[in-house]
């Protein structure tokens, strides 16, 4: 691994990851360096014990501190040179006389010199890059500020720059840290063999006893010493100049390469691996919260965060069946949130641009899919987004539908109930293409006619109220309604279908909902009361009490909660296409998908009730019999939900206001 290019390179990550291995080599070479330091005053400066501190000099080449570089890579040769040297600083003890003033020259002078120059010059820019790093993270909590609906374009021009100048000023910080750590791998090499030759050299020259003992053996060993230095440190020179073009190559890019939310690149939606730095959201007391830039990566199925100074990333999340929607948070853009598939763990996330945030998104969702187990993951995840694209197109109104497709405000009553809520079941599985037709085109929301609207506000403002209060000119139906209950719902989505005997077409009526919201990032959804009475059924907005979309309860012929998602529940409405001129019309279904915030299998139990009764309601008998076996509440209307209501009607009307 050539750690110099690797340095130089855009991988965060991996250049973060090797930052530390090179501090931490850098920590080793000043303790060693230290060390050894002690080792050579003590020999310099201790006459009576020169013997024994000598024989610790020996020892201290192949110890392992030597051996144990965190960058030990490449070092073997030099390892092996000091373990020589210890053996030859082994024969020259017997013949120790130490000439101090030759030795302070050549043995302690460059290793000081080494650790006053080339040490202190790896601190001074580490605390130069540190300073550098903290300017930019103090501009990027600014920018992160940055309000959303009013946007102060001025202040956001000045942030901007600021952002761009101290992100040059720590990229400009970063290079001469990274240079200088590549140089220091180099240095130390040379920084370790000198005072062993300093020492040995002075021991040669000094000791004449002891030159007809080595210098035959030594001459040789010495001079290739020699061209080992001389050697690394032409390595060096060229490594030094190739990292200068560099820094000057990559210091010449424009400066809206530094630029936040200036990407030019479109946004990739098949991703399954994603890194980068994002805000996090935390708690700090019952009412505040604090943000945190933290750089996030995935690996596997997991959510990873590495805090600064640490070699390697820790766990923060199974991504695994997990969800992910794009929510509003303190007025901060391009928030989203993270839930686990139990709901007991989320998180909210702040990335810093438009494309980040999409592919952030993107990568969650296909993750949770658990696309990575595959054989070819990104394959599979490339064949899944143009197949989602192709097969839904999402509008935003009914009058967006194609012409003739069938429309759910134009369901008439009289529909052939062709099965019930119950559990019909057919004898093979149908095929998705048999439910509902490919390309078929997706509603996110149901949009009131501005006629409507009018029509129920003309007198008076009077407006329907969905707990069952009216006045004496209230119809007559909803003064006999037996059953009115209320369910705080939001709208998913709606779209024609093929069939309406089946619950299959339910359950893939919602696959298709679910996916082209997360394809297309449709994440918002407005709450609605959806009001199931013996009659029909009815959404109502929750602030005007204007009713949205009414039903017959006849018109619906299925409905069915997801088996694993129980807040998901929906159903389907049969009406009547004209479009081709028959008197009769030709039967049309369409699916509607609903999430609530109880569970699914409630809202069901009510529409089967309220078939009931209107099954009930054509034999006097069956019908007592029915109000006879179901609790009521005091005006003689069946009460459901009976542990979330009071005593009283009034007291159950206040208790579903205040939930919805």
């Amino acid at each position: 691994l050539n750690a110099t290019h690797v340095l130089l390179t855009n991988d965060v990550g991996c250049t973060r990851s090797l930052l530390s291995v090179f501090e931490e080599d850098a920590g080793m070479l000043t303790d060693y360096t230290n060390q050894l330091l002690q080792s050579m005053q003590r020999v310099f400066g201790a006459q009576n014990h020169a013997r024994y501190a000598v024989l610790w000099f020996k020892l201290v080449p192949p110890s392992s501190p030597v051996k144990n570089f965190a960058l030990g890579k490449g070092d073997e040769e030099v390892i092996t040179t000091l373990q020589n040297f210890a053996q030859t600083v082994g024969e020259l003890n017997s013949l120790h006389s130490v000439l101090a003033n030759q030795m302070a020259d050549s043995m302690v002078f460059p290793l000081i010199q080494f650790r006053e120059k080339d040490l202190t010059e790896i601190s001074t820019l580490k605390e130069i890059f540190g300073f550098a790093t903290d300017e930019h993270e103090a501009a990027m909590v600014k920018y992160s500020r940055l309000p959303k609906k009013k946007e102060n374009e001025k202040l956001k021009s000045d942030l901007v720059k600021e952002i761009a100048y101290t992100r040059r000023k720590q990229h400009q910080a970063s290079l001469q840290y990274y240079c200088a750590l590549n140089a220091l791998q180099y240095r130390k090499r040379v920084a370790m063999l000198e005072p062993m030759l300093g020492y040995t050299q002075a021991q040669i020259s000094f000791f004449k006893k002891g030159i007809d003992l080595v210098s035959k053996k030594m001459d040789n060993f010495l001079s290739s010493v020699s061209n080992m230095t001389q050697n690394i440190q032409a390595q060096l020179d060229t490594e030094a100049e190739a990292m200068r073009a560099s820094q000057r190559e990559l210091l010449s890019v424009e400066d809206t390469v530094y630029m936040p939310d200036k990407d030019t690149e479109p946004v990739n939606r098949t991703l399954i691996q994603k890194a980068g730095y994002l805000n996090i959201r935390n708690k700090t007391g019952l009412v505040t919260t604090a943000w945190d830039r933290l750089y996030f990566f995935t690996q596997g199925g997991n959510l990873m965060c590495q805090p600064r100074g640490a070699v390697a990333g820790g766990m923060v999340l199974d991504l695994d069946n997990s969800s992910v929607m794009a929510v509003e948070c303190e007025d901060r853009r391009y928030c989203f949130q993270i839930t686990s598939p139990s709901g007991k763990t989320s998180m909210i996330l702040q990335a810093e641009s438009k494309r980040e945030y999409e592919e952030w998104i993107c990568t969650v969702n296909n993750i949770s899919r658990q696309i990575y187990l595959t054989d070819n993951p990104e394959a599979v995840a490339i064949r899944l987004n143009q197949t989602a694209i192709q097969a839904v197109t999402p509008i935003t109104s009914f009058e967006k539908r194609p012409e003739g497709s069938p429309n759910p405000d134009r369901a008439k009553p009289g529909g052939v109930h062709a099965a019930s809520g119950g559990s019909q079941t057919t004898g093979a599985a149908p095929e998705p293409e048999d439910l509902i037709a490919p390309g078929t085109p997706i509603q996110f929301d149901i949009m009131l006619p501005a006629s409507e609207f009018q029509d129920q506000n003309r007198t008076g403002g009077r407006r329907t109220n969905p707990f069952g209060e009216t006045d004496d000119d209230c119809s007559t139906e909803c003064d006999d309604s037996l059953l009115q209950q209320v369910f705080a719902v939001r709208f998913q989505g709606s779209m024609a279908v093929r069939c309406g005997n089946n619950q299959e077409v339910i359950y893939e009526a919602m696959r298709q909902v679910l996916a082209a919201r997360a394809i297309h990032n449709i994440f918002k959804t407005t709450e609605s009361h959806l009001m199931v009475t013996s009659s029909s059924l009815r959404l109502i907005d929750p602030q005007t009490q204007v009713t949205r979309i009414c039903f017959q309860l006849g018109e619906v012929c299925q409905f069915a909660a997801h088996q694993e998602n129980g807040r998901l529940m929906g159903f389907v409405v049969e009406g009547r296409d004209w479009s081709d001129g028959d008197e009769e019309g030709e039967p049309s279904f369409s699916a509607f998908v609903f999430e609530s915030n109880t569970e699914g299998e409630k809202i069901c139990y009510t529409i089967s009730l309220a078939k009931d009764i209107t099954e009930a309601k054509k034999d006097p008998e069956a019908l007592a019999q029915l109000m006879k076996n179901m609790p009521l509440t005091n005006d003689g209307k069946f009460l459901l939900l009976e542990p979330e209501t009071g005593d009283t009607t009034n007291g159950a009307e206040e208790d579903l206001e205040s939930e919805a």
